[in-house]
């Protein structure tokens, strides 16, 4: 099966011209669109199912070299789906493509690949460590995200350490990323969250801090009533 193939034909078939304009001014004419919204993207191709194992990454790099970012999209679905039990060398791609075609709607979901890799491949840690002071503030921002759902799991040394890390740059895309995470991490721990902004209020930029309270009222609401 020539999967390139099955799912240009695929999403081609789907394609709303009405929609490109509105999509592309979005994500600010970063790449030209087909103009399919996911649940209709994702309801294309369903019927292809998935890539094997030992072909999804040379699939998801051939799509991603597509110019419509739709195709992009696919990929990262199926990298997602595979992560759950992918190799370690899956990390590699995704810094590949992680480096190409930036912006946070790819990379957000690479993120996603990332953690689940982590969570499975404990050793990749050590990968972390080196994206998280990685030049390139789309491999860093997949770092301070890499640990987004993990709940009890977190590793909250490599969380706050990470944010730190990374606290002193001017980037959006990095302030907003290491209020995410604390944010995310408020629903499990809101006392541990809360304490660590109030310890680095000077270092952690306004954009962090306002995001990485946003959890912290209503998860420490939400203990007392569990108490």
């Amino acid at each position: 099966m020539n999967w390139v193939n099955e799912v240009q034909r695929a999403l081609i078939a789907v394609a709303d011209p009405a929609k490109v304009r509105p999509m592309q001014g979005y994500m600010k004419d970063i790449a030209p669109f087909l103009g399919i919204a996911t649940p209709q993207r994702r309801a294309a191709v369903k019927s292809l199912g998935y890539p094997a194992a030992d072909e999804v990454l040379d699939v998801a790099r051939a799509l991603w070299a597509l110019p419509e970012r739709e195709y992009a999209y696919v990929a990262c679905d199926y990298l997602e789906r595979a992560s759950h039990n992918g190799p370690v060398d899956m990390l590699t791609v995704v810094d590949e493509l992680a480096r190409s075609k930036s912006w946070w709607d790819t990379v957000d979901s690479l993120a996603h690949v990332t953690a689940n890799l982590v969570a499975t491949n404990a050793s990749l840690g050590a990968d972390m460590e080196c994206w998280i002071v990685d030049e390139n503030m789309w491999i860093a921002r997949i770092a301070v995200l890499h640990q987004l759902g993990r709940k009890e799991a977190t590793d909250t040394e490599r969380l706050f350490r990470f944010c730190l890390v990374q606290a002193p740059s001017r980037e959006f895309f990095l302030r907003k990323a290491i209020g995410w995470a604390l944010r995310d991490y408020a629903w499990t721990d809101p006392s541990a969250v809360s304490a660590f902004v109030d310890e680095h209020r000077r270092t952690l930029s306004a954009l962090s801090i306002r995001e990485a309270v946003k959890n912290v009222e209503k998860a420490s609401a939400r203990f007392s009533t569990d108490a």
